[in-house]
C-alpha cells in the first residue's frame, strides 16, 4: 500500500470521534461499506446523545498525500514529510513539511534542508489556480485566513516580496516591510520600492503607505512617497503615456513622446503622441498596430514635426515642416488564394529623420535613398487573366528628389494556345503550337522635388500613358536538334499629350516649346525568326594529374535570328515631325524628332530594319569526386554563363553594326555569385567642321582600336563575416564538431511528435522563484571554468559602376570614363554575454572620408539595461546615454544624458 492509503486507515477511527476534521478518501479495493460520519449507523437502535454530537465545520473533504511518511498522534496532530500536499476544495498547500492540527483546523507548512544545508521544497499555496510561493505558512480552513513568512507573488510585470503577510478570507493580503520590484532575484533584488505597509488584492491593485526607492541596497532618501497605488489588469487598456523631458540649446526645453494610448479592441490599437519645445518647435504623431488571425497584420506610424530654429528677424531664423509615414501590411496566405495585398511604406521628407531625436541614431537616418511600395494582385480562378496595381515612391535625401508612380496598373493574360483542340486525337497539328499572350500597363508618374510634390498639377506635371503588347509565337523542331521560333509582336501606346520642339538660340539646343493635350496613339509591329540549338563538349583530364577531376563539360548555345521592322518615321504614320533652323554657326539644319520620345513608353522606332542577330552563350561545369555526396560525385560550376550578342542591320545606310553586349556570371561560392555585364561601342569619334565630336561610320577594329570601347559596366556585392565563418575558413570547427558528435552518441533521441525541447511523457519539474541564480553567466567546461565565447559580425557592401562621362578627350578622341563607388560597413561585437557594441558607416569616395557614422554600446544589467548611442563625426555629432529598468511598467524609471546636434551651432 501507499503511505497515503495507510494513513487513511490509521486515522479512520480518529475521525469518527473528531468530526471537526473530515477525511473522505477511501481505498478502491476496500470491501467495507462507507460509514456515515454524521451519526450512528442506520441499523443501530441506540440514539446518539445530541449534547455530545459535534457540528460539522468543514464544507468539503480534505485530501492529503506525502512522499516519505505521515504521522498522526493521539493529540490530533498530523505530520506529513516529503513532497507533502493537502487539498481542501479549491485550496491546496504543497511543501516539504506540513503539520496539521485537527482540533483547530490549521495547516502549517515550511521548507526543508538537505545534507549541505540548501533549502528545498518551498511551500506553494494554490487558491483556485492562483499560486503563491513562500517559506512558511499557517492556514486555517475554517476562517480561510493565513499568516505567511517571506511570500513571493507576481502581479503584472512585477513581484511583491513580503517578510510578513496576513491573508484574509477574501484572498487579499496585508503586508509589512514588503518589496515591489520587477527583478526576479527575489532574495536580493537589485532595486525595489520598499513598502512599509500595504494591502494587495491579487490581480487588481496594490495600495501602500509610505514607500521609498532602494537601488543596490541604498535607500534614495529623502525621496519618499506618502502613498502609492498600483493597478493591475489581465487585459490591455487605455491610458496616458507619460512624456520624457530634456533641453536643447537651439530648440529649448522640451516634453517628448507624451500622449494617450487607446485600446480600441482586440484587433487594433492607437497611440497619439507629441512633443513641444519652449522656442516654438512642436510635433504630433500617431501609431497603430492591427492584427486579425488568419487574415492580415500590420502597423502604421505617421508623424508631423514643425522645427523652428533661431530668432525672428535674424539671419539664422528658419522654419522647417517635416513628416514621416511608415506602413507595413502583410496578408496571411490562407486568407485569400486569389487576392493579395502587401505594403511596405517608408516615406519621409529629407530632413525628417535628422530633426526627430527618436530616429537620429537609427540606421535609416543615414540612408540616402528610401523606397515605398503598395501592391494589390487579383487572380481569377480558371482564367488566364490577372490584374495588379502598385504604388511606388523612390526618394533621394541628398537632393530631395522624389520619383513617384501612382498608380501602376497591369493587366496580363498568360500564354494560351487558341487553336489547340480540347479533345485531341492523333498527333499534334502544326497550328496547335501557335500561342499568344497579352500584357497591358497604365502608368502615372512624376519626378520632382519634395517641396513641389504636393503642389504639382495632375495634368501638366504628371506624365501618364498606357502600353499594350501582344506577342504571337510558335516553336517547331527541325532535324531533332534545331528549334525554330517564328514570332510577331505588336505594341501600342496611348498618351494624353505630345511635346512640340523648336530651336532655342540662347540655350543653343532643341527644347520643348509647346504641349498639345489630347488622345494620342502610337503603335509599331515587327516580326522575327530565330534558330536555336545546344552543342555539348566533354573533356577528360589526363590521369597523370590525378583522378579527382572526372569530366569537364562545355555547353555552347548559339542563336541566330532574323528580324524585320518597318520605318515608322515615314510621314504616313505621323509619328515624327521635321523642322529647319539655323544653328549658332549660321548653318541650315534639318532636325527630325518624335513628339512622343520623352514619354514614359517611348515612341515607335525610326528607320527600316532588317537585321541578323547573333547570340552566343557558354556554360562550363566540372565533375569531381566527393566523399560528402551520396553519389560519390559533385558538380562545380566554373563559368555559369558567358555570353555575347550583337546584330547587323542590312537595311541601314550607315552604322549597320549594333553595340556589342557581353555578360559573365561566376558562382564563386554558395552564397555569392559575381555578375558583370557591359556594352561596347564598335565605332569611333571624329570632329566635324565646327570641331565637335560626332559618331562616324568607321569601325574601331579597322583603325587599330580593338573591337569596341567599353561604354558601361558595373557590379555590386556584399558579404558578412562572423566567428562561425571565420572558424570554418581556418578549419577550427572540425575538432569541435568531432567532440560534439562523440558526446552526443549516447543521447537518446526523443520521438518527433511535434513538441519542442522536452519529452511529453515526462512532467517538467517546477522551478522555485527562490532559486533565481544571478551568477549564471553561461556554460562551464569540464574543469568548472566559464566558457566565454566572443561573438562578432562584420558586414560590408560595395558597388562600382563605370560609364562614359560628358568630358571629351581630344587627344584620344574618346569620351572620358568615370567610376562611381559606394562602400558601406556595419558590424557588432559581443565580448561577453551582457556587453554588445554595434556600428555602421558609409565611405564617400568624392569627399574621401567616412560619413554618417552611428555607434551604440549596450550592457545588460539583469533587470536594468544601459545603452549609449553616439555619432562621432559629421554635422550631426551627438550622443545619448540612458540607464533604465527593463519592465515596460517602469519605463519612466531611468537616468538619461544626451546632447543634440542642434547644440553644435555656430555663433555669429
Amino acid at each position: 500500500m501507499r503511505y497515503s492509503e495507510i494513513g487513511i486507515l490509521t486515522i479512520f477511527f480518529l475521525l469518527l470521534s473528531q468530526l471537526s476534521f473530515s477525511q473522505t478518501r477511501t481505498l478502491s479495493n476496500d470491501t467495507l461499506p462507507p460509514t456515515n460520519l454524521q451519526g450512528a449507523a442506520p441499523n443501530d437502535s441506540l440514539k446518539i446523545d445530541s449534547l455530545n454530537q459535534k457540528k460539522e465545520t468543514l464544507e468539503a473533504p480534505v485530501y492529503y498525500t506525502a512522499q516519505d511518511s505521515m504521522i498522526f498522534t493521539k493529540d490530533n496532530l498530523g505530520f506529513l514529510y516529503g513532497e507533502a500536499e493537502v487539498k481542501y476544495g479549491k485550496i491546496g498547500i504543497k511543501g516539504a513539511f506540513i503539520t496539521a492540527d485537527l482540533d483547530s483546523n490549521t495547516i502549517s507548512s515550511t521548507y526543508g534542508l538537505d545534507s549541505v544545508g540548501k533549502e528545498f521544497g518551498y511551500p506553494v499555496f494554490d487558491d483556485n489556480g492562483t499560486q503563491y510561493e513562500m517559506k512558511k505558512v499557517r492556514y486555517n480552513f475554517q476562517t480561510r485566513k493565513a499568516f505567511i513568512n517571506q511570500v513571493v507573488t507576481q502581479q503584472g510585470e512585477g513581484y511583491i516580496v513580503a517578510k510578513d503577510a496576513k491573508m484574509n478570507s477574501d484572498n487579499s493580503f496585508y503586508m509589512r516591510n514588503a518589496k515591489y520590484t520587477t527583478c526576479d532575484l527575489h532574495d536580493h533584488p537589485h532595486f525595489y520600492l520598499n513598502l512599509s505597509k500595504a494591502k494587495v488584492r491579487p490581480g487588481k491593485d496594490v495600495v501602500t503607505g509610505p514607500a521609498w526607492l532602494v537601488v543596490a541596497d541604498v535607500p534614495l532618501f529623502p525621496v519618499v512617497l506618502p502613498f502609492a497605488f498600483f493597478p493591475f489588469t489581465q487585459t490591455y487598456s487605455s491610458g496616458i503615456i507619460m512624456p520624457s523631458y530634456g533641453d536643447e540649446m537651439s530648440r529649448g526645453f522640451y516634453l517628448q513622446n507624451g500622449g494617450y494610448y487607446w485600446a480600441i479592441n482586440d484587433y487594433v490599437d492607437l497611440a497619439i503622441t507629441g512633443e513641444i519645445y519652449t522656442k516654438g518647435s512642436w510635433g504630433i504623431g500617431a501609431r497603430s498596430n492591427y492584427r486579425k488571425r488568419y487574415k492580415f497584420s500590420g502597423s502604421f506610424n505617421t508623424y508631423y514635426l514643425n522645427t523652428v530654429l533661431g530668432d525672428k528677424g535674424l539671419p539664422d531664423y528658419s522654419v522647417s515642416k517635416d513628416f514621416r509615414v511608415n506602413w507595413t501590411h502583410s496578408q496571411d496566405p490562407k486568407a485569400n488564394m486569389y487576392r493579395t495585398l502587401s505594403a511596405s511604406v517608408n516615406f519621409s521628407t529629407s530632413k525628417a529623420n535628422l530633426n526627430d531625436l527618436s530616429y537620429l541614431y537609427n540606421r535609416e537616418s543615414s540612408n540616402n535613398t528610401k523606397s515605398s511600395s503598395v501592391s494589390l494582385t487579383q487572380r481569377f480562378p480558371d482564367s488566364p487573366w490577372s490584374l495588379s496595381a502598385t504604388m511606388n515612391i523612390n526618394q533621394v535625401s541628398r537632393d530631395s528628389t522624389i520619383s513617384a508612380t501612382l498608380p501602376n496598373v497591369s493587366i496580363n493574360m498568360s500564354r494560351i494556345y487558341p487553336f489547340k483542340r480540347k479533345d485531341a486525337i492523333g498527333d499534334e497539328r502544326w497550328y496547335e503550337k501557335i500561342s499568344m499572350s497579352y500584357s497591358g500597363e497604365f502608368r502615372n508618374s512624376i519626378t520632382t522635388k519634395e517641396n513641389r510634390f504636393l503642389q504639382s498639377n495632375l495634368v501638366k506635371d504628371w506624365t501618364n500613358g498606357m502600353r499594350h503588347s501582344i506577342p504571337i509565337s510558335a516553336t517547331f523542331t527541325l532535324f531533332d536538334y534545331i528549334q525554330i521560333s517564328p514570332s510577331i509582336n505588336y505594341n501600342e501606346r496611348w498618351y494624353t499629350s505630345k511635346h512640340m520642339q523648336a530651336w532655342d538660340p540662347v540655350k543653343k539646343q532643341n527644347v520643348v516649346v509647346d504641349t498639345i493635350y489630347g488622345f494620342q496613339r502610337v503603335y509599331d509591329y515587327s516580326t522575327s525568326l530565330s534558330f536555336n540549338t545546344k552543342l555539348y563538349g566533354f573533356y577528360t583530364p589526363w590521369k597523370i594529374f590525378g583522378d579527382k577531376v572526372q569530366t569537364i563539360r562545355h555547353v555552347f548555345s548559339p542563336s541566330i535570328s532574323l528580324g524585320y521592322t518597318p520605318d515608322f518615321g515615314k510621314p504616313r504614320y505621323n509619328f515624327y515631325e521635321t523642322y529647319y533652323y539655323k544653328d549658332e554657326y549660321g548653318e541650315d539644319v534639318e532636325y527630325t524628332y518624335s513628339p512622343y520620345s520623352r514619354m514614359m513608353f517611348g515612341t515607335a522606332p525610326t528607320g527600316e530594319s532588317g537585321s541578323i542577330g547573333f547570340d552566343f552563350k557558354n556554360n562550363v561545369e566540372m565533375k569531381v569526386r566527393s566523399d560528402n555526396d551520396s553519389t560519390g560525385y559533385k558538380k562545380i560550376s566554373l563559368i555559369d554563363d558567358l555570353g555575347i550578342s550583337f546584330s547587323y542591320n542590312m537595311m541601314a545606310d550607315s552604322m549597320k553594326w549594333s553595340n556589342i553586349n557581353t555578360n559573365i556570371r561566376l558562382k564563386l561560392s554558395k552564397s555569392y555569385t559575381l555578375s558583370l555585364s557591359g556594352s561596347w561601342d564598335p565605332y569611333i569619334y571624329e570632329l566635324d567642321a565646327n570641331g565637335r565630336p560626332v559618331h562616324v561610320d568607321k569601325l574601331r577594329i579597322g583603325h587599330g582600336k580593338g573591337f569596341g570601347r567599353l561604354m558601361g559596366t558595373g557590379t555590386s556585392f556584399s558579404y558578412s563575416f562572423n566567428q562561425d565563418t571565420f572558424n570554418k575558413l581556418f578549419g577550427r570547427d572540425k575538432e569541435t564538431g568531432k567532440d560534439e558528435n562523440k558526446e552526443g552518441e549516447n543521447i537518446t533521441e526523443l520521438p518527433d511528435d511535434g513538441t519542442l525541447g522536452r519529452n511529453p511523457n515526462e512532467e517538467t519539474p517546477r522551478t522555485s522563484v527562490f532559486e533565481s541564480d544571478e551568477q549564471s553567466q553561461g556554460e562551464y567546461d569540464a574543469d568548472g571554468y566559464l566558457k566565454n565565447s566572443v561573438n562578432w559580425n562584420l558586414s560590408f557592401n560595395y558597388s562600382i559602376r563605370y560609364g562614359l562621362g560628358s568630358e571629351f578627350d581630344y587627344d584620344k578622341m574618346e569620351y572620358k570614363g568615370e567610376f562611381t563607388h559606394n562602400l558601406g560597413f556595419s558590424g557588432s561585437i559581443q565580448p561577453t554575454k551582457n556587453w554588445n557594441f554595434t556600428f555602421n558607416t558609409d565611405f564617400n569616395f568624392d569627399l574621401k572620408k567616412f560619413t554618417s557614422v552611428n555607434c551604440s554600446i549596450s550592457r545588460n544589467l539583469h533587470c536594468w539595461s544601459m545603452s549609449a548611442n553616439f555619432i562621432p563625426l559629421g554635422p550631426y555629432k551627438s550622443y545619448n546615454f540612458v540607464i533604465r529598468a527593463n519592465a515596460s511598467l517602469l519605463q519612466d524609471l531611468k537616468y538619461q544624458r544626451n546632447s543634440s546636434p542642434y547644440n553644435n551651432m555656430d555663433w555669429y
